[in-house]
C-alpha cells in the first residue's frame, strides 16, 4: 500500500514501484561507441598528463582515450586494468571531478574537462561484457597469502598476487564479496548488481578461494594465519561507528547511515525500503550525501544534511553537494547535534550554531530544531577487531611504505591502515602495491 510522502514515522511505500525506479537509474549513462568517439577526440594527449598526475592508480590516460579512439577499447581496458583492477566501479564511484578531471588540461581552458571517468567505464564495461579477462596466472609458486577482507584493497591485493602465481584464500566477514563497493555507495552508483559481477570476473583469474562469514576473532586469529600462510594482507575496513556525543541519540529512529546504505543495496525490492518523512543526515562526506539522497529518492518529503563546518570543509566534493541539492536536500552548514527529542523515538533533532577559528569549533549556544523521525549518522566510522600486537597510528593500523605493518610477515591496506584517503581508487592502489612487495619478499 503506498502511504506517501507525507505520511507520518518511518514507512515504505512513499513513492510508486515507477517512481522509484527511475529516481534509481544510472547516475551517468554508459556511453554508446560514438558517444565515447566523440568524447575521446576531446583529450590533447598531454605529454606528462595532468590528469595521469591525479590518478590515485596512475593510470596512462592519455593512452586509453587515444586506444578508444582509434577503436579499441579492448586495449584501452588493458592500459586501466593493469594498474587498477577495479577500474570499472572506479569509473563509476572515484570522485573524478575532484582527481583526473580537475586536473585535466580541458577543464583549466574551458571549464568542461575531457568525462575520463565515462570513457574508463565504456572500456571496462566493453572487456567485461565481452567476457575477456586480459590476464593469465603465472606459473604456480607453491607459495600461499591471506587476505582478510573481500573489499577493494584485498580484492587488488589478491588479484595481482594470483597472477603472480600465489595462491590466495580470502576471508570476508559478509556473506557476500565486494565490501564497500557492494554495500556502501548508492545504488543510483552502481546499478545492475554491478559490484557483484566485477567480483565475479576478477576471480576468473583463477587461484583465488574465498571463505565469507570469516573473520578475525570468528575462527581465524591473525598468529594462525601466518602460521598457515606465508604472508598476510589486512584489509578489514572500519566496522566501528563513531557516536554523535547528543543526548537522546539512542532513540528509535537514529541509526548509521553505512547501514541504511548496505540495507537499501541489497533490498530486492526498494518500494518496499521504510524511510522517515522528515530525515536529518549528520555529516559533510560521501557517505552522507549519499544517504540523504538515497532517502530523498525513496520519497523522503524533508531531507537536511546537517554539517559542523563550513562549506569549504565539507568532505564531499561540490559535484556531489550540487547533485545532493539538485534532489531536493537541504545543505546547513556550521551546525552541530546537541540532542535528539521524542518520546522513545526521535521526533526532532536540535542542532547548535557553530563557528569556526583555524582548526578549533565552537558551539555559539544559539540552536535551531528539525522535525526528524529519522536521523543517520554519517559522522566516520572507526577501527575494531584490529589484532593485538599491530602497532597503530592514531586509530587505524601503522604502515611503512607499501603496507608493511610492524608484524613481519604483515601487511595492510585500504580504511584500516593509516594514510592516503578513504576511497575505493586509493584502496586498489594500496591493495596493489601491497601485493607488489608481498610477492618480492616471497621471491627474495
Amino acid at each position: 500500500m503506498a502511504h506517501g510522502q507525507t505520511a507520518p514515522g518511518i514507512v515504505s511505500g512513499r513513492l510508486s514501484s515507477d517512481e522509484i525506479a527511475q529516481n534509481f537509474s544510472d547516475l551517468h549513462p554508459a556511453y554508446e561507441p560514438h558517444e565515447a568517439a566523440v568524447a575521446a577526440d576531446r583529450c590533447y594527449f598531454c605529454y606528462d598528463a595532468p590528469c595521469q598526475v591525479a590518478c590515485p592508480t596512475d593510470i596512462d590516460i592519455p593512452m586509453f582515450i587515444r586506444q578508444i579512439q582509434a577503436g579499441n577499447p579492448e586495449g584501452a581496458a588493458q592500459t586501466i586494468l593493469n594498474q587498477n583492477i577495479l577500474g570499472g566501479m572506479c569509473a563509476r564511484v572515484c570522485p573524478t571531478e575532484t582527481l583526473c578531471e580537475e586536473a585535466c588540461v580541458r577543464e583549466t581552458a574551458e571549464g568542461k574537462p575531457v568525462e575520463i571517468g565515462r570513457l574508463q567505464r565504456y572500456a571496462t564495461d566493453t572487456v567485461m561484457a565481452a567476457g575477456i579477462h586480459p590476464f593469465e596466472r603465472a606459473a604456480p609458486t607453491g607459495k600461499s597469502v591471506a587476505v582478510v577482507g573481500a573489499g577493494p584493497a584485498g580484492l587488488a591485493c589478491a588479484h595481482r598476487l594470483a597472477m603472480l602465481g600465489h595462491d590466495v584464500v580470502i576471508h570476508e566477514a559478509r556473506g557476500k564479496s565486494g565490501g564497500l563497493n557492494e554495500f556502501g555507495i548508492a545504488a543510483y552508483k552502481t546499478t545492475e548488481n554491478f559490484a557483484e559481477a566485477e567480483v565475479d570476473w576478477l576471480l576468473k583469474i583463477g587461484g583465488i578461494t574465498i571463505e565469507t562469514s570469516s573473520a578475525l576473532g570468528q575462527g581465524i586469529t591473525l598468529e594462525g594465519l601466518r602460521d598457515s600462510h606465508d604472508a598476510v594482507f589486512l584489509s578489514i575496513g572500519l566496522t566501528g561507528v563513531n557516536a554523535l556525543r547528543a543526548a537522546g541519540e539512542d532513540k528509535d529512529g537514529v541509526r548509521d547511515a553505512v547501514e541504511f546504505i548496505a540495507e537499501l543495496r541489497q533490498a530486492g525490492d526498494l518500494s518496499a525500503l521504510p524511510v522517515g518523512r522528515n530525515v536529518v543526515v549528520i555529516g559533510g562526506g560521501m557517505t552522507a550525501v549519499d544517504a540523504a539522497v538515497q532517502s530523498k529518492l525513496l520519497g523522503a518529503e524533508n531531507v537536511t544534511i546537517a554539517y559542523r563546518r563550513d562549506r569549504d570543509a565539507m568532505g564531499a566534493s561540490r559535484f556531489e553537494q550540487d547533485l545532493a541539492t539538485s534532489k531536493g536536500v537541504k545543505i546547513m552548514f556550521n551546525v552541530q547535534p546537541v540532542a535528539v527529542h521524542g518520546n522513545g523515538a526521535a521526533a526532532e533533532i536540535e542542532l547548535e550554531y557553530t563557528f569556526g577559528t583555524g582548526g578549533d569549533l565552537t558551539g555559539t549556544g544559539e540552536t535551531v530544531r528539525l522535525p526528524a523521525d529519522q536521523v543517520f549518522k554519517a559522522i566516520g566510522q572507526t577501527l575494531e577487531g584490529a589484532p593485538d600486537g599491530l602497532a597503530l597510528d592514531g586509530r587505524k593500523i601503522a604502515v611503512t611504505g607499501p603496507g608493511r605493518t610492524s608484524v613481519e610477515g604483515v601487511w595492510a591496506g585500504g580504511d584500516c591502515a593509516a594514510g592516503g584517503d578513504d576511497l575505493t581508487v586509493t584502496a586498489v592502489a594500496e591493495g596493489r602495491d601491497a601485493a607488489m612487495d608481498i610477492h618480492a619478499s616471497l621471491s627474495a
